[in-house]
């Protein structure tokens, strides 16, 4: 769609500009206009947000801001500087090489949103790079944030696709796109560690305080507020990595400067979906040590969190020791925090009422088997509400994709007599409550592909086509099993570089 003739953009003057982050301004940001994008195609356009967020989805000059071909009325577009642990390696200065918050708003419901693109070329922080995303990376990141939210894991957000003609050099020429992702916040712990590994320390307090006023005012005026505010992100943090593991989710990329402040599922790379389960799934085939493997995430979380608390000590006390002491408190909830949602996640795929002694060794157990017969993992828990409890007949569905039968039935029997152990024998009733927690559809990379491959020919259907499936993860769609199936055996082991 090409909106080279578009009217005045002064239609957006019903939203509610609310420049929160914007004020804080240098040092923290930097105003930035995006390279305009050479003809403009809309890919997808996300109603259901849109009309969310109360914009009107039918300006005719939308396009050309979303593909940053027009500012924002009054709003002047800022790129943000971090740093950041990669792969555990300390880089001192990253920042939004490639990413501009184009606008801040005040949702119908209240709410804080801001609108960033993804792809609208360079800003001061990209490093000598071209600041463009191709149709590639950006079709994954535009699915997976939806998904993601539908499946109900707090996420960033994606409003628009954009793809252009314009080439793009990465390991072979592609074509430019861009993402207009939302989120309360873009704030990651790699903008804290900045100033602190800089020994700006002075500027550490602004950004907090912008960030509890914005989204913590109830922490505001408390004098223990950093401390506070420091316990909530490590446990939503914590949070965030169980409902990971629970439904198969592998990031790929969990440096300290992809990670939310917020606890949200931020920077959509070389993420998967696990199709064949495995313990040690590396899903970005850049990880050559595997740090970033899915047995792994809980503790990259945390360990992240070691490096968010780190740089937030100058906050919390001019004593050394009592701020260590703060922030070691601190850092001890992250566990118990992720061993409460993990378990508790499981048990609900399981369809377990309460979490008991011995559930924990159950999921093990089961996790194993999977992991033995390379079990598809989305499948396999999806098809455990087949089980029932009023007979001993083999669990279908299940049985089938696991190579130590023996072992396998087993568990099977252990756990009925667990569920029979709690007066859970209401099939039907548990079966529908584990088909609301275990998703039937997930974006598998084969789905994903198979979306980019036809997008890249100009045909938008399949980007639309998954948009609607993935909406509704836990639902049956009759007309769409064929995407619920496993994935041929070529497919089943795509791999996915940094490289957008």
């Amino acid at each position: 769609m090409d909106t080279s003739a578009v009217p005045d953009p002064a239609f957006h003057s019903a939203l509610s500009l609310d420049p929160c982050y914007a004020g804080l301004s240098a040092p923290y940001l930097t105003p930035v206009a995006p390279t305009p994008l050479p003809h403009p195609r809309l890919v997808h356009f996300n109603a259901p947000l849109a009309a969310e967020l109360g914009i009107d989805t039918g300006d005719q000059a939308l396009v050309d801001i979303l593909s940053g071909n027009r500012p924002w009325p009054a709003y002047a577009p800022v790129a943000s500087v971090y740093a950041g642990h990669q792969f555990g390696n300390w880089v001192s200065q990253l920042g939004d090489g490639r990413a501009l918050t184009i606008a801040e708003i005040r949702k119908p419901d209240g709410g804080r949103a801001e609108l960033q693109l993804k792809g609208a070329g360079p800003t001061p922080y990209s490093r000598g790079a071209d600041g463009r995303a191709v149709l590639r990376s950006s079709i994954r990141e535009y699915l997976c944030s939806e998904a993601m939210h539908a499946l109900g894991i707090p996420t960033t957000r994606s409003l628009s696709l954009v793809a252009s003609p314009e080439p793009v050099q990465r390991e072979t020429v592609e074509t430019a796109a861009v993402v207009c992702r939302v989120a309360p916040s873009f704030v990651r712990f790699g903008q804290f560690e900045f100033f602190y590994h800089r020994g700006q320390h002075a500027q550490l307090a602004p950004l907090a305080d912008h960030v509890i006023a914005a989204h913590f005012p109830h922490l505001a005026n408390e004098s223990d507020r950093y401390a506070r505010w420091l316990e909530d992100v490590v446990e939503r943090t914590a949070r965030l990595i169980a409902q990971w593991q629970t439904v198969g989710f592998c990031h790929g990329v969990m440096n300290t400067d992809n990670f939310s402040i917020l606890g949200l599922t931020l920077d959509y790379g070389p993420f998967g979906f696990m199709d064949a389960f495995r313990q040690h799934h590396v899903c970005n085939h850049s990880d050559y040590e595997g740090r970033y493997g899915y047995d792994s995430q809980p503790l990259i979380g945390q360990w992240n969190c070691s490096r968010l608390l780190q740089a937030a000590l100058p906050l919390l006390s001019d004593n050394q020791d009592e701020a260590a002491n703060i922030v070691t408190d601190i850092y001890e909830r992250y566990a118990p925090a992720y061993s409460r949602e993990a378990i508790r996640r499981w048990a609900d795929k399981l369809g377990l009422r309460e979490v008991r002694a011995g559930d924990t060794d159950l999921v093990s157990r089961l996790l194993t088997l999977l992991h033995r017969s390379k079990s598809d993992f989305t499948r396999t828990f999806r098809h455990l509400s087949r089980v029932r409890t009023d007979s001993d007949a083999p669990a279908t569905g299940v049985r089938e994709e696991i190579a130590e039968l023996a072992a396998f039935d087993a568990w099977v029997a252990d756990y009925r007599a667990r569920l029979r152990a709690e007066s859970n024998t209401d099939d039907a009733a548990r079966a529908a409550g584990m088909n609301r927690v275990n998703p039937k559809y997930v974006l598998r990379n084969h789905l994903a592909q198979a979306a980019i491959e036809r997008a890249e020919s100009g045909d938008d259907s399949e980007v639309a086509a998954l948009m609607r499936l993935l909406s509704r993860p836990y639902d049956e769609q009759p007309d769409m099993e064929r995407y619920a199936a496993a994935p041929p055996d070529e497919l089943r082991h795509l791999e996915i570089s940094c490289s957008s």
